[in-house]
């Protein structure tokens, strides 16, 4: 059974829009910028790839809400694409950020321990539910007339691409015949900021935002926050062609692998991964050889380059596909990256040409990789989406052309 991709929707800083966000990329556009809707005086990093709204000069817009907008815009606009509406009558299966109730809001309520905000929280229906784990989903559920309980996933920055793995199981097992998959996320908020400061994982490349984020080179500092969202419509490839909607290209397989190592680090020895896009090789049927392009995790910190750069030789020989990590530009999405990620090479694999990884004039040539410094064209079948969070998640998802 084959899983086909009918609809693509995606919000990043670079705007809304598949067609939009694919011109930005091609033409090696950075959508990374200083961040203006909250103070960040003193702190280490004052750079983000934001999505910002029109109201947020008079509204402050929670992450569970902002979160919920972004999966909104890109869930529409995949529908839309896909020929289908709402009800959509199958399930949705969502990558998202956990939830935390943020300072504001215990501002708000005069409480500053978690039991005191537990106590209180249900006296103010609204803002319990709109920090209840899951509550955004079911309101995106309710909206678009999915089926069933959402199926939320926090995998830390694997969640998107464990969505589409849940995704493409439940249809491999029968139990639905389309599936709408999607990650979402806008964690950019200034404790996040602050806490991902504080474990020196941001770049502080403050003065030039748009070089900030460089994958594979020798300056690389740390990874740039960034938002969005992406979403996929699929189906099985029977029920897509019976109902003559248009196949954009298919999900192959994905595989995952747990590191068991350390709170943020990979394994040193790069196996966890290894063994991730094996089983994802494995679960589409595929040989290594069969991979014309790698969309890298590559968040632009100096292990994480190194430590997937060395696992992708290990699998793929020491001339790997090229691998480009559009991290660059959008900065990393955290719970939406394995869902956009995926999109990107979907839209790659559409019109046979490579994002780059832009802020390439020191690449580190220890890594030993193509790391595409410019968008060019190039003929190939399948692609390898890559995503590891902390925790040691690490998913692996494999998209392949339209017939």
């Amino acid at each position: 059974m084959r899983i086909a991709v009918t609809g693509i929707g995606l919000v990043t800083a670079l705007g809304s829009g598949a067609g939009t966000n694919w011109a930005a990329l091609a033409a090696g556009t950075s959508g990374i910028r200083h961040i203006t809707r909250f103070d960040t005086t003193g702190m280490r990093a004052t750079i983000a790839a934001c999505v910002d709204f029109p109201e947020d000069e008079e509204r402050n817009f929670t992450t569970a809400a902002r979160v919920e907008r972004l999966a909104r815009l890109a869930i529409a606009e995949a529908l839309a694409q896909s020929g289908l509406q709402a009800p959509f009558g199958g399930p949705l299966a969502i990558g998202m950020p956990p939830v935390e109730i943020e300072w504001p809001q215990r501002s708000a309520m005069d409480a500053d321990t978690y039991p005191e905000l537990l106590a209180k929280a249900p006296g103010s229906l609204p803002f319990y539910e709109e920090f209840l784990f899951g509550g955004a989903s079911a309101r995106l559920a309710e909206r678009f007339g999915t089926t069933g309980v959402p199926q939320v996933v926090t995998t830390a920055c694997a969640s998107g691409g464990s969505a589409i793995q849940l995704a493409i199981e439940a249809i491999r097992r029968g139990e639905t015949r389309k599936v709408i998959a999607a990650g979402a996320d806008a964690s950019l908020q200034p404790e996040t900021l602050i806490r991902f400061g504080l474990l020196q994982a941001l770049s502080t490349r403050n003065d030039d935002p748009q070089a900030a984020s460089r994958p594979f080179s020798l300056t690389r500092d740390g990874f740039v926050m960034g938002d969005g969202a992406g979403a996929l419509i699929l189906e099985e490839e029977a029920h897509a062609l019976e109902r003559g909607a248009t196949i954009l290209g298919y999900v192959l397989g994905a595989g995952e692998a747990a590191d068991t190592f350390h709170r943020t680090r990979s394994t040193p020895d790069g196996s966890a991964i290894v063994r991730c896009m094996q089983r994802a090789l494995d679960d589409a049927g595929l040989a290594p050889s069969d991979i014309g392009y790698i969309n890298a995790h590559g968040t632009s910190t100096p292990e994480n380059d190194k430590m997937e750069a060395q696992a992708v030789r290990m699998l793929f020989g020491e001339t790997p596909p090229p691998i480009s990590s559009t991290k660059s530009m959008i900065g990393h999405t955290l719970s939406a990256a394995g869902a956009i990620e995926a999109a990107i090479c979907l839209l790659a694999l559409r019109e046979q040409a490579l994002p780059p990884t832009i802020n390439q004039e020191d690449v580190d040539p220890e890594l030993g990789l193509d790391t595409i410094p410019v968008s060019r064209p190039h003929r190939f079948r399948a692609a390898l989406s890559n995503s590891f969070g902390f925790g040691g998640q690490n998913v692996s998802v494999i998209l392949g052309a339209a017939d």
